[in-house]
C-alpha cells in the first residue's frame, strides 16, 4: 500500500467488509419471502447438482410468497424435492408449469435468534473494518518515523482513515437497524 493511494484502498477494503455483510444479511430469513432464501439450494438437474437460480426463475408476487417458474418442465420434480429436503421448513406446491412457496410467519423465538445472528455477523464486518483502520494508521505511523512524510500528511492521511472508518461503521450500522427492523414486522 503506497501512501497516495492508502486512503482509496483503505475505503476499498472496508467496502468489501460491508458487501461481505450484506450477503451474509440477504441469506438470513425475515418473514417476507425474497428470491435469496432460496435461489442457494441446489436442484439434481441434467445429471448435476446447480443452484436454483440456474435453473428457475424466482420471483415473490407477495410478501408471503415465492414463485418458481422453472426453464424446462422436466425439473419441476427436482426443484420441489430440493426445496422440501432443504432444511428451510418450505413446503413447495406444484401449480401446472409453476412451483408455489409459502412462506411461513416467523416465531417470535426465531425473531429472536435471528436478530442475534444479525449482531453476530455485523460485529464480524466491524472487525474487518477495525482492522484495516489499524492496518493503514501503522503504515502512516511507520512512513512518518521513516521520515517519508511529516507531521501534517501525517495528520491528514490519519484524518482521513478516521473519516473512511467512521463513514464505514456508519453504514454498518444502517444495515444492521435496517435488517433488524425487517426482522421485527409481523
Amino acid at each position: 500500500m503506497d501512501l497516495d493511494n492508502l486512503t482509496s484502498e483503505t475505503k476499498d477494503r472496508m467496502a468489501k467488509a460491508i458487501a461481505h455483510l450484506d450477503e451474509e444479511l440477504k441469506g438470513i430469513r425475515s418473514g417476507r419471502a425474497t428470491p435469496a432464501l432460496i435461489e442457494g439450494v441446489k436442484v439434481l438437474a441434467y445429471g448435476n447438482p446447480m443452484s436454483l437460480r440456474d435453473v428457475a426463475s424466482i420471483s415473490a408476487p407477495e410478501p408471503r410468497l415465492l414463485v418458481i417458474q422453472p426453464w424446462d418442465a422436466g425439473n419441476i420434480d427436482p426443484v420441489v424435492k430440493a426445496i422440501r429436503e432443504s432444511g428451510l421448513g418450505f413446503n413447495p406446491a406444484v401449480d401446472s408449469n409453476v412451483i408455489r412457496v409459502p412462506v411461513p410467519a416467523l416465531t417470535e423465538e426465531r425473531r429472536l435468534e435471528l436478530a442475534k445472528l444479525v449482531n453476530e455477523k455485523s460485529e464480524g464486518s466491524r472487525v474487518a473494518v477495525r482492522a484495516v483502520r489499524h492496518e493503514a494508521m501503522e503504515r502512516v505511523e511507520k512512513d512518518k518515523k521513516a521520515n517519508r512524510i511529516g507531521e501534517d500528511e501525517q495528520k491528514r492521511l490519519e484524518h482521513e482513515v478516521q473519516k473512511a472508518t467512521d463513514e464505514a461503521m456508519k453504514l454498518l450500522e444502517e444495515k444492521v437497524k435496517a435488517k433488524q427492523e425487517e426482522l421485527a414486522q409481523i
